[in-house]
């Protein structure tokens, strides 16, 4: 236990000293997972919408795809991703391989699912009347869309702290992707598996802190946001 003690009470010294090191993780995770939750909610908003809001053959199937994708293993998106970017691969080109965009690119893939499920989700629970009552006064369909995501907005906010916590958390498609390259793709959950197999358990256990922390943030969010949700029904 007493390695344990003696990391903590280092690992507090790293964070109040602002160790470079440390910081850059935390500054590159930071930058990265603001990067993937923008790309998943533009992308996954107006989808979610299409889904929710529409009707047409092979909905079902389509909505399957999306609920099993919710648990697509981190790994995986790494290496279809890596695959993708690398040299022999249809994107290697872009170069984009072991640097913070295609790390974002992945991670967008792993936010992507949940924006879109939980939107259509929302879409599919609203009042009818909203439709109807927007059909009636003639409103085009960016008009119907803008609306309808603004009704829905609360849930929207949900959708992107959930697909936050799943996105800044994980360690497969930031490992594959960015190669966890020290001062420029090294993030919060790779530092820690580099770190703790190398026995360095303090720097572990300060980023394993933020971490902490930011979970308890993104549960507080969900929790609120909750609240607002049903208080708006």
């Amino acid at each position: 236990m007493d390695y344990l003690l003696d990391g903590l009470v280092r690992a507090f010294v790293l964070l109040f000293s602002l160790d470079p090191e440390t910081y850059s993780a935390i500054r590159t995770t930071v930058v990265v997972s603001s990067l993937s939750i923008a790309g998943s909610m533009i992308l996954g908003a107006p989808l979610g919408f299409l889904l929710g809001h529409s009707t047409f053959p092979g909905k079902r199937g389509v909505r399957m795809v999306v609920d099993t994708l919710l648990s697509f293993p981190t790994v995986v998106i790494g290496l279809l991703v890596y695959a993708m970017l690398s040299r022999r691969g249809p994107f290697g080109e872009l170069e984009l391989l072991f640097t913070l965009p295609g790390i974002a690119l992945g991670q967008v893939m792993l936010g992507l699912p949940i924006v879109v499920a939980m939107t259509a989700t929302a879409v599919e629970n609203m009042d009818r009347r909203l439709r109807l009552t927007l059909e009636t006064l003639g409103a085009s369909p960016r008009q119907v869309l803008a609306t309808t995501l603004w009704e829905a907005r609360y849930h929207l906010a949900l959708a992107a702290v959930a697909a936050y916590g799943r996105i800044v958390s994980e360690v497969g498609i930031s490992m594959m992707v960015g190669g966890n390259i020290k001062w420029h793709t090294r993030t919060i959950t790779t530092a820690i598996a580099l770190e703790t197999g190398k026995g360095q358990f303090a720097m572990g256990i300060a980023l394993g802190l933020v971490l902490l922390f930011i979970a308890f943030g993104v549960n507080l969010s969900v929790s609120g946001l909750r609240r607002l949700a049903e208080y708006d029904r």
